[in-house]
């Protein structure tokens, strides 16, 4: 079996931590390797990634079907854990946990929007919102501020759904469904939001609007991250990062 460089077989705690993370770094990710078998065969998905998006900064990343896209957008969520290399957000190291431990460092620092949706069908857009939070503070619905449902509809507000609040995913229109996701995945004031496609199957005035959306989000000091292939969406992109056959190339 391949051993990538940095990988750890050993304790569950995983490798011992590399050098500390730059001062402000959103997400952070260092020589990233992720390795897939199938019999006899085996992929080399991601052959050495690193990269880094700062605090108040939009990166986007291109690359060719097949290229390691989805593959490294999952390794920075902390929805795959990766064969070497490290990830952290906001100095916290999120890669080479447990599944419990990256789960709750995703609903604090981490917001997802990936193309399958992250809505729940049965639970209206409100109801979204409120899950993502207790799910990030560990509390129960009940245990929450009072003034977390004025809150969630000042986030409404600010996506354009404030008088969708009720409506269930399967009553969205594409346009609200895709702001109704980037709202829940903002739930929480993450550190780094990391979005796969996230205007691909918009007409051309709601993805603008969401672009803007995006680009207020830098603004606001956090970090963007676009798996994308829309020319708009380059457009709001501080750094564009190009990955082939799993790896970066200038």
């Amino acid at each position: 079996m391949t051993t990538a460089p940095g990988s750890d077989s050993g304790s569950d705690s995983g490798p011992a931590p590399g050098p500390a993370p730059e001062p402000g770094r959103a997400l952070e990710a260092r020589d990233l390797y992720r390795f897939f078998r199938a019999g006899d065969e085996e992929t080399l998905a991601l052959r050495g990634v690193s990269l880094d998006v700062d605090f108040g900064e939009t990166v986007a990343v291109v690359g060719p079907s097949g290229s390691g896209k989805s593959t490294l957008l999952a390794c920075l969520a902390g929805l795959d854990e990766p064969d070497g290399g490290v990830v952290r957000v906001g100095g916290e190291r999120v890669s080479h946990r447990s599944e419990a431990e990256r789960a709750r460092v995703r609903a604090r620092r981490i917001g997802v929007l990936l193309q399958s949706g992250n809505l729940v069908s049965h639970l209206d857009v409100r109801a979204n919102i409120r899950l993502a939070r207790i799910a990030a503070r560990g509390a129960s619905a009940s245990a929450l501020a009072p003034a977390s449902a004025a809150d969630i509809d000042d986030l409404l507000d600010h996506v354009g759904l404030g008088h969708r609040a009720r409506a269930l995913p399967q009553e969205l229109a594409g346009g609200e469904l895709a702001r109704a996701g980037l709202a829940v995945a903002l739930a929480n004031d993450p550190d780094i939001l990391l979005a796969d496609e996230p205007t691909g199957e918009l007409d051309g005035a709601t993805e603008q609007r969401v672009l803007a959306l995006l680009r207020t989000r830098a603004a606001a000091g956090r970090g963007v991250l676009l798996v994308t292939h829309s020319p708009e969406a380059l457009r709001v992109a501080d750094r564009v990062l190009t990955l082939h056959d799993g790896r970066l190339i200038p």
